[in-house]
């Protein structure tokens, strides 16, 4: 697992990452598993400046920010191209900044003698052998939003930097401060269009590098950086085209390699393994994450693309993905509610009639769900979801057909035991009692929640490309700057129901980057018949992963009888919890991994290392 870390206290520490490399110019920084390439440091003084990742700042831009450093300047320090985490240090003071992704977290734990920093909680954990939190992990499995309980990481004991802020430090001790506002000032699609074009040219410039490069090439936001990487040399784009899938992805992936000079195709031919759930008879062969990873329940079908790609590259490449388009380039149609708390009727009356038209229901219907939404701010959206949790567990049905929510209830929930639920919902109503800096409207929370819970499972992917093949994923949509530019639309624009992805239209028409019959586009591919492919064949590893002998069930994260159902519906062929199925599964690979991983992995004295040397 690649990780930073650091110690900032009176004295030096015992203790030092075990294998871990030290950051030039920063005492008691180190970088695990990263390669040289991916960790620059320059300094001048007191002052010295790191990031490790993907910059696209060169070395002249790094010592060029040496006087921002010392102004204390630490949002203009997160601006550049890339995913990646700084590390900055002026005399006493250092700032330790994530991104606003999530694929850089920062995690802390204080005690008398000085502050532990890492970007792995585990890591932290594994300081003293701290157990999981289970109410930190119930919150996790329940809303899939990061920052409902935002200072607490997946260990008792182990602090969480929420997302927007950095960790500063200092003589007196630890801090989190806000580096990113809660929203952004709004700006016209069409005016923003260009900005947004921009920021995705730099973010795939910054990764072609004379690497071998190759991208998926499947919907709209795939196909966008496949083709910006192929304005800058030859691209291996490949297609994941199992015949149960029934979409058109490979037919405008053929059309679109024909059209565009650089890309070279190549189809992944599906199989009977290549669905979802396969392979979790065998967990020794994925990869340990610092957190339950989504991309452990399709690892077949990723490590099929990723065979393709390593077969056809002269070596270890770059891979783009176009993880957290839908994200930031649309937008949920739960910014109704927006519109009808700023009592925006008519554009809101106008929206809901296009929705209806796509979900063949009616419009009322539509603004009926939107409504309570309206009615509630955030702090008292989670007071009722509270309340709700202090309820018996309500019985299933599609998401889709329940009211929006701030903090939507996930049918995993309904699957915990009361006394999980109890402790749950007391830290629901807490951490809306002490709620600063809250979002006014819907859009805004839910866009950052998206993108936090999407940034971390892709940093798990990149987990799984690395060990794989060393391969290097590359998601740019989930970079800071890319992040600012769409976020600035309006997410009534971005989503707007009249139109797909409107913002991308408006950023790339007449560019010459996209064909135009891309841009046309109006459909999107989905995976649906490989997951239930996936939960009729694997149905008896599945039972037995959540059954008796399930860690969840050992701590009252699920109960027996709502998955069994969960599973029977899939098996039949039903609509199912598939959401909730796919967490919880995530879940259980994750917590048997970490009982099955040596704590000794990560911590070596310091003694050691200089007898070593």
């Amino acid at each position: 697992m690649r990780w930073s870390a650091g110690w900032h206290g009176g004295a030096g520490s015992d203790r030092r990452p075990a294998g871990g490399r030290a950051v030039p110019g920063l005492r008691e920084v180190w970088t695990c598993g990263w390669p040289e390439a991916g960790v620059r440091a320059v300094g001048e003084g007191p002052v010295a400046l790191a990031v490790v990742g993907e910059c696209g700042a060169d070395d002249a831009q790094l010592r060029g920010a040496l006087p921002v450093v010392r102004a204390e300047g630490w949002r203009a320090l997160t601006r550049w191209p890339g995913s990646y985490l700084v590390i900055a240090r002026h005399g006493g003071t250092l700032a330790v900044i994530g991104d606003l992704a999530g694929q850089h977290p920062v995690y802390y734990r204080t005690d008398p003698a000085g502050t532990w920093w890492a970007t792995a909680a585990s890591a932290l954990a594994a300081l003293d052998g701290a157990p999981v939190d289970v109410t930190a992990l119930a919150a996790h499995l329940a809303f899939g939003q990061p920052d409902v309980l935002a200072t607490r990481s997946l260990f008792r004991g182990v602090a969480r930097v929420p997302g927007g802020h950095l960790l500063l430090l200092g003589p007196d001790g630890a801090a989190v401060e806000r580096y990113e506002p809660v929203s952004y000032p709004r700006v016209g699609l069409r005016q923003q269009a260009p900005v947004v074009r921009a920021a995705l040219a730099e973010a795939v410039a910054a990764r072609v590098d004379g690497r071998p490069v190759s991208a998926d090439l499947a919907g709209l936001d795939s196909t966008t950086l496949a083709c910006l990487a192929a304005q800058r040399g030859p691209v291996a784009a490949v297609t994941f085209a199992d015949e149960r899938l029934r979409d058109d992805d490979l037919a405008y992936a053929v059309r679109t390699a024909a059209a565009v000079p650089g890309l070279t195709h190549h189809a992944v031919p599906g199989g009977p393994d290549t669905v979802y759930y396969a392979g979790l008879d065998a967990l020794e062969q994925l990869p340990v994450t610092d957190a339950p990873n989504a991309y452990v329940v399709t690892a077949s079908i990723k490590r099929a693309v990723l065979g393709t790609v390593a077969g056809r590259m002269p070596g270890p490449g770059v891979h783009f993905t176009g993880a957290a388009g839908d994200a930031v380039l649309s937008a949920p149609s739960s910014y109704l509610s927006d519109l009808l708390r700023e009592r925006r009727h008519r554009r809101a009356w106008q929206h809901a009639l296009g929705h209806a038209r796509l979900r063949h229901t009616s419009s009322f219907d539509v603004l009926a769900r939107a409504r309570p939404a309206s009615r509630v701010d955030l702090a008292g959206a989670w007071r009722q979801t509270a309340t709700a949790l202090r309820c018996p567990a309500r019985d299933w049905i599609p998401q889709a057909q329940r009211p929006l929510a701030w903090t939507p209830l996930l049918a995993s929930a309904d699957w915990m035991t009361p006394d999980v639920r109890g402790p749950l919902a007391d830290a629901v109503d807490e951490a809306a009692g002490t709620l600063t800096d809250a979002p006014v409207r819907l859009a805004d929370w839910s866009d950052r929640q998206d993108l936090a819970r999407v940034g971390a499972n892709t940093a798990g992917w990149r987990a799984l490309t690395l060990a794989g093949h060393g391969i290097e994923l590359a998601a740019p949509f989930l970079d800071n700057e890319v992040i600012r530019a769409c976020l600035a639309v309006p997410a009534d624009e971005r989503g707007a129901p009249g139109q797909y992805k409107p913002l991308l239209d408006a950023a790339f028409a007449d560019t010459n980057v996209l064909p135009g019959f891309v841009l046309a586009r109006s459909t999107k591919g989905g995976f649906n018949a490989l997951a239930y492919a996936g939960l009729r064949d694997n149905a008896p590893v599945l039972k037995d992963m959540l059954g008796p002998s399930s860690q969840l069930a050992a701590l009252g994260l699920v109960t027996d009888q709502p998955v069994a159902v969960a599973l029977a519906r899939a098996a039949a062929g039903q609509p199912t919890a598939q959401g909730a199925l796919h967490l919880v599964v995530a879940a259980e690979v994750w917590l048997r991994q970490h009982a099955a991983a040596p704590a000794a992995r990560w911590w070596e004295e310091a003694s050691e290392r200089v007898a070593a040397s």
